[in-house]
């Protein structure tokens, strides 16, 4: 999230001055549809086509903020993490791929190596989340630090820091972690398996969206064309190996805008550039907002499908968006 971005600073201010509950609890989360995507009622946009979305509204000050996500093969129980340094977790309830609620909803501090929440450390800033073999991975921007959390179920586990400092300490302090993807050995630059970490822009490169290879201790860059405005905020694995790269702009000129980007898994090597193919495009006429997180999972039907979650930043003025895509052919 960029500092000179006014809204958005305001609500990052407030989430840093709260301090997170002590134990899980549960959230009640109203949700009301959306129906059409872009104001001309179009559905297909891109490569992409509008399935359903969902604006939500929980009953604690602590929801919002979503920054990261995951969700299982189903397309149904997810995992996020909001950048109070909360764990969101419940399941997204869908009349065929058109979300139309969420259930069973519950919010958990996340929790140190010494068992304090991350929020009374000075990391309640958390915006990345991927699985692991192990677990998950979160990052965490202005710390710029990489913490592991073991087990299919986070909420109550400590982390372990696992990468910090070196290259990741030089990131920009609110324009650091936004990304992280876990990348298999069979497709991966590592035989092993390795993170891939992107930032959300360069502090010293406009053209640049800097990335680490992230094996054991040691980091290896690589780098993502940046394009006139747009910062990454998230990235996710489909299951045909693409990696799908989320983007926001925001300028008071042209309002908040949205961008996909793909490109494959294998194209992320140290030392590599990448460009990518840009497979959908929207704009403040769009019913978009500070989109961050995103997640993929193939439907009954063998479509990919995206889920995209926005960070209202606890402003006032934003929207928590789910929005839902199949992945198509271009638009005619």
């Amino acid at each position: 999230m960029a500092a000179r971005q006014f809204v958005f600073g305001i609500g990052m201010l407030l989430a840093l001055s709260h301090p997170a509950n002590a134990e899980p609890f549960r959230v009640n989360v109203a949700a009301t549809p959306i129906r059409t995507l872009m104001s001309d009622g179009r559905m297909h946009v891109g490569h992409l086509e509008f399935r359903g979305g969902l604006v939500l509204t929980g009953d604690t000050k602590d929801f919002g903020g979503i920054s990261g996500l995951t969700i299982d093969t189903r397309g149904e129980t997810f995992l996020a993490l909001t950048d109070r340094g909360h764990w969101l977790r419940g399941r997204i309830l869908a009349d065929g791929d058109r979300p139309i609620g969420l259930a069973d909803v519950v919010m958990a501090p996340m929790l140190g190596s010494d068992g304090r929440p991350f929020a009374d450390q000075g990391r309640a800033d958390t915006e990345a989340l991927t699985r692991t073999p192990d677990g998950y991975a979160v990052g965490i921007e202005r710390k710029q630090e990489i913490w592991s959390f073991k087990g299919s179920d986070p909420l109550t586990v400590r982390g372990q820091r696992i990468a910090s400092g070196g290259p990741l300490a030089k990131l920009g302090y609110n324009q650091g972690i936004e990304a992280l993807a876990w990348l298999p050995g069979k497709i991966g630059p590592a035989k092993g398996g390795a993170l891939a970490v992107i930032a959300e822009k360069s502090p010293s490169n406009e053209d640049a969206l800097p990335g680490y290879i992230v094996t054991g201790s040691k980091l290896a860059p690589f780098t993502i064309v940046r394009h006139p405005d747009f910062d990454a905020t998230d990235i996710a694995l489909g299951p045909d190996g693409s990696l799908y790269l989320l983007e926001r702009r925001f300028t008071w000129a042209t309002g908040v805008g949205m961008r996909l980007r793909r490109f494959p898994a294998s194209d992320i090597k140290p030392g590599a550039k990448i460009d990518g193919e840009i497979i959908f495009t929207a704009d403040r006429t769009a019913q978009i907002d500070n989109m961050e997180a995103l997640a993929i999972h193939v439907n009954a039907g063998g479509e990919t499908i995206l889920t995209a979650i926005s960070d209202d930043n606890f402003s006032g003025v934003q929207r928590t968006l789910l929005l839902r895509f199949a992945v198509l052919g271009a638009e005619n």
